[in-house]
């Protein structure tokens, strides 16, 4: 039974932060892609950002956790929302300018 508890207060700590993808802006090889490669890479940035804002929603499992049971993860939570918002959309642009770079 003393078991079943740690193990249910370790789950749903462990569910309770949302850590959603935090993308580098710049990439080793970004200068040498391809238009339809820097396409490619523009649309799964704005795919992050888009995740990243989604898990901001108070309706999702993982904020309702952190609000029942552990309140600072919450704040973490939101913190890693932004900081992986920012990055994502830091790439786009990063991308961009080398989109307009190329003539693309």
């Amino acid at each position: 039974m003393k078991n079943s508890i740690v193990f249910f207060t370790l789950f749903i700590f462990c569910v309770s932060c949302a850590t959603p993808t935090v993308v580098n802006v710049i990439g080793p090889n970004d200068n040498e892609l391809t238009c339809k490669e820097l396409n490619a890479e523009i649309a799964l940035a704005n795919k992050y950002a888009d995740e990243a804002q989604e898990a901001k929603k108070m309706d999702k499992p993982h904020n309702i956790s952190a609000l029942l049971f552990f309140l600072p993860g919450y704040g973490i939570t939101l913190k890693n929302i932004e900081e992986a918002t920012k990055a994502a959309r830091e790439r786009a642009v990063h991308l961009n300018k080398i989109k307009e770079k190329k003539n693309c």
